[in-house]
């Protein structure tokens, strides 16, 4: 009786985790597992309140032979604070925002902790993981102007000064609606000639940057893929902006950027129009979804859908110009792909020198889920060469 319990139980796990993924994905049923326990963890607290999820998997500060950590605030924003102890006098510099959605997430997660005590020991740099405000507490801009307010204290000469941080080898960076933000404070603060210390390098991992266009190539090839469905950006993008979670049909049938919407001209089409931006190997055999007539009057409705500070993919030439050195880190199984492919694209046509790093078997989150439990080997690849990057560029 207890081996036939213990076989029901089993196969009931195993139907709960078995997901059908593409064949090229890395370790697919470590992305099975890791989908079905962020499953399980969002339907354990259903209902609540999702800003207070931050404190999911948090271990307290502590130090550690190599790397002490305290937390602090910058810019009256609360930060995590990663001092490699030892090493060179002037050290390298770089802040950090986490990802989630802009709804989850905490620098004090086991994940982001990890990879930052590992940034700050691996190239001898003060990193600064910053806890910007959540959704619902919190909706646009509010995240954008925490992480500003971060930056430009990060920046200022008494706190380079007193973290004795190279003003010289400074960076921003961030992952997935964390590199998002990343990529929103490198336009506005490259283009602010008031600055006496600007950052000199952008590291985005997988980042999220429109949300005008739900049926690019990556969109409609891994709509289904884990950890980040279609339907689930959408949710996220309607949260972040304020909007009524009603118009999520609507996002996802491209009817908010239909031709009959006024609001959206032909040049603001052409900074994402994937058909030039993306080569034909990512763009394969997808056509664009664009509706002659669709939903007019949501544009005005949720105006931050056309905020370049929302979604950076939309900047001017001239402002995406004046940015720093990037990194854009991308996966072949993740919805927001060709987002990163993208900004690539016009930050190069720009003139900004940009390493585009992809990997053919990755999977949106895999960078930071590298120092789970459920390792994979391309988050582990990814990470070394993030890293390796940053090393070489600050």
């Amino acid at each position: 009786m207890l081996r036939l319990a213990g076989a029901v139980l089993l196969s009931a796990a195993a139907y709960y985790v078995y997901l059908p993924l593409p064949s090229g994905v890395s370790e697919p049923w470590k992305l099975m597992l890791l989908d079905a326990l962020f499953r399980s963890f969002m339907q354990a607290v259903r209902g609540q309140n999702l800003g207070s999820l931050d404190h999911s998997h948090v271990i307290e500060a502590r130090s550690s032979p190599a790397v002490n950590v305290t937390d602090s605030a910058l810019g009256g924003v609360p930060t995590r604070v990663f001092r490699p102890i030892g090493g060179e006098k002037l050290k390298r510099g770089v802040i950090y925002f986490h990802g989630g959605g802009w709804a989850l997430g905490s620098g004090r997660m086991r994940s982001y902790d990890s990879l930052c005590r590992r940034m700050a020991e691996d190239l001898d740099a003060v990193v600064m993981s910053v806890d910007y405000r959540l959704v619902p507490e919190a909706v646009f801009p509010d995240q954008y102007y925490d992480v500003l307010a971060a930056s430009r204290a990060f920046l200022s000469t008494e706190v380079l000064e007193h973290y004795s941080i190279d003003p010289e080898r400074v960076c921003v960076s961030g992952d997935s609606a964390g590199g998002n933000l990343a990529a929103a404070v490198a336009q506005k603060l490259g283009s602010d000639d008031t600055l006496k210390v600007k950052f000199k390098a952008q590291a985005l991992i997988y980042p999220v940057l429109q949300a005008l266009d739900f049926h690019t190539p990556s969109y409609q090839q891994n709509q289904a893929v884990p950890i980040l469905y279609r339907p689930v950006m959408a949710r996220f993008w309607l949260q972040y902006l304020g909007a009524n979670s009603s118009l999520e049909p609507l996002l996802l049938a491209n009817n908010h950027s239909s031709l009959d919407e006024s609001g959206i001209s032909a040049d603001i089409r052409s900074k994402l129009n994937w058909t030039a931006l993306l080569p034909t190997k990512r763009r394969k055999h997808f056509q664009p979804v664009v509706k002659q007539t669709g939903s007019p009057g949501v544009v005005g409705k949720v105006p931050g859908l056309m905020d370049v500070r929302a979604s950076p993919l939309l900047a001017e030439q001239d402002v995406l110009g004046k940015t720093p050195k990037a990194y854009v880190m991308t996966c072949e199984f993740d919805v927001l792909r060709d987002d990163g492919l993208m900004y690539a694209r016009r930050l190069q046509d720009a003139g900004v020198t940009v390493t585009s790093d992809h990997y053919e078997d990755g999977f949106h989150g895999c960078m930071v889920f590298a120092s789970m439990p459920v390792m994979s080997n391309v988050g582990q690849r990814s990470m070394s060469n993030y890293i390796h990057w940053l090393d070489q560029n600050l």
